[in-house]
């Protein structure tokens, strides 16, 4: 009887035990470790190089973001390995939102624990993540985010896109030498910073009493009847529209519906989305923007590599944005960086990023002391029987 006592106790205690294994196991799942946060842990860092994708893959720019993605992907396709480690990508969506873009920003350094971030579409998105990333000095590499506070002291923040300045400037200088514009009226989006700063130095470059109208109005307003009545009473040359595409493509659509049908749209990068199209049809015929890159402009070792990549991975398609080729170079920034810096350090990515020098897609990628692109051309498109076209290159001697 003692016998069986005993080894009845022992098998107790057995149970007792797998069971308390089990409720760990399980406890752990239940504090809510994901997948993607068990990545992010020291062991995976050993392992692999973490690139974090901080891009608006939902929301109003979700177009751009997933454009952005896209050349990213291509990139990765190519370079997939750096310092002997396979790199992976992690994204996080920031949701074309600036207090999301807070949040995005905490996931991929606290959660995530990548080595370098590339993104964002839309500077709003980028300025307010920076901090984020400059605390944990983990350097971040713009694709379009143009306006010039995305860098603007912060060590951290590069991009590889040109500045508002340049294309603001850039666009005024084309309005009055190649389309022959003596008088502009502007229509802005006064809640975008990206669009505030267009339309300064837009002004600044065509001259402030050559503007004879400005209109303003909010990102998500759809009805702009009275802004465009309002500026084509004072007879402009051209309309210029530092806007989102949803709102160009409305503006351009219901200025026809308005009778005007021969005053020409200038835009900046943000248009070039083929939703831009779809909302607007016939009427975005004939725009005017600025843009950084375009499979029809003069061939380089570079583009022709990234577009092959591309067709191999999208079942023989082309871009549908320039902004793919900005993706793509800022990836292969940040492995260059990475290789440079022989190490996964922040810091001395960092330090890498701000001596480097290499050849893109979208023209040569060297920093100044802000972190910015140093750039001397732009891309003129338009759209022409509902696709976008090359029209010119701008070269800034």
């Amino acid at each position: 009887m003692k016998r069986f006592l005993a080894l009845l106790l022992a098998m107790l205690m057995m149970l007792t035990l797998m069971v308390g294994c089990s409720s760990s196991d399980e406890g752990g799942e239940a504090e809510g470790e994901t997948q993607g946060d068990a990545a992010g842990g020291e062991a995976a860092n050993d392992d692999v190089i973490r690139i974090g994708i901080f891009e608006p893959l939902s929301g109003a720019n979700a177009a751009g973001g997933q454009m952005e993605y896209e050349g990213i992907q291509v990139a990765h396709s190519v370079k997939g390995e750096v310092l002997g480690k396979k790199i992976e990508l992690v994204p996080v969506d920031n949701k074309s939102d600036d207090v999301e873009a807070v949040a995005a920003a905490a996931r991929l350094v606290d959660s995530e624990k990548v080595h370098v971030v590339i993104g964002s579409w839309g500077s709003s998105v980028a300025i307010a993540a920076g901090p984020t990333f400059e605390a944990a000095k983990v350097p971040a590499i713009g694709t379009s985010c143009t306006n010039p506070n995305v860098t603007l002291g912060n060590d951290y923040y590069f991009r590889v896109c040109y500045l508002d300045d340049f294309q603001g400037t850039l666009l005024a200088n084309y309005a009055k030498t190649n389309l022959g514009a003596a008088k502009a009226a502007v229509i802005y989006d006064v809640s975008d910073a990206y669009a505030v700063g267009l339309y300064k130095y837009f002004k600044e470059a065509f001259g402030e009493e050559n503007i004879v109208a400005e209109a303003k109005f909010n990102k998500g307003d759809q009805d702009f009847t009275a802004q465009i009545s309002d500026v084509m009473s004072k007879n402009p040359d051209v309309i210029f529209a530092p806007s989102g595409y949803t709102e160009a493509g409305l503006m351009m659509k219901q200025a026809r519906e308005l009778g005007h049908n021969e005053i020409l749209f200038l835009g900046a990068d943000t248009w070039e989305t083929e939703a831009m199209i779809e909302v607007g049809g016939d009427a975005v015929e004939a725009c005017r923007f600025t843009t950084f890159f375009d499979a029809n402009a003069t061939p380089t070792a570079e583009s022709e590599e990234f577009l092959k990549a591309y067709a191999a991975m999208f079942n023989g398609e082309q871009p549908k944005g320039a902004v793919t080729a900005l993706g793509y170079d800022a990836y292969m920034a940040a492995v260059a960086a990475i290789e440079k810096a022989g190490s996964t350090d922040g810091t001395a990515i960092r330090d890498a990023l701000a001596a480097l020098e290499i050849t893109g897609v979208t023209g040569a990628c060297k920093f100044d002391e802000n972190g910015d692109a140093i750039k001397n051309s732009a891309v003129i498109k338009t759209v022409t029987d509902g696709k976008f076209t090359y029209v010119d290159t701008v070269v800034v001697e």
